[in-house]
């Protein structure tokens, strides 16, 4: 013998709400996930960019030379 109940009008719409705020919470959690993948891209990209400038810099001023990245002025370490 089954028995079937039904929920209130105002049961169903809290539960409604509930999963729709909980469904939009997870899309929000996606898209910061998606925002942080690529915000790690540019960081990569910028690593590679800063290793290949610093590269031609030591390469024009030497390994011994240390640039103020203020003024642009290159000194060189005395050894």
């Amino acid at each position: 013998m089954e028995t079937k109940q039904q929920l209130t009008a105002e049961e169903l719409n809290k539960v409604q709400e509930m999963n729709a705020t909980f469904t939009q919470a997870k899309i929000a959690l996606g898209d910061l996930e998606i925002q942080k993948h690529g915000i790690l891209g540019q960081i990569k990209q910028l690593r590679d960019d800063f290793s290949k400038n610093e590269k031609q810099l030591i390469d024009k001023y030497g390994p011994d030379a240390v640039i103020n990245i203020k003024t642009g002025e290159v000194t060189y370490g005395t050894k």
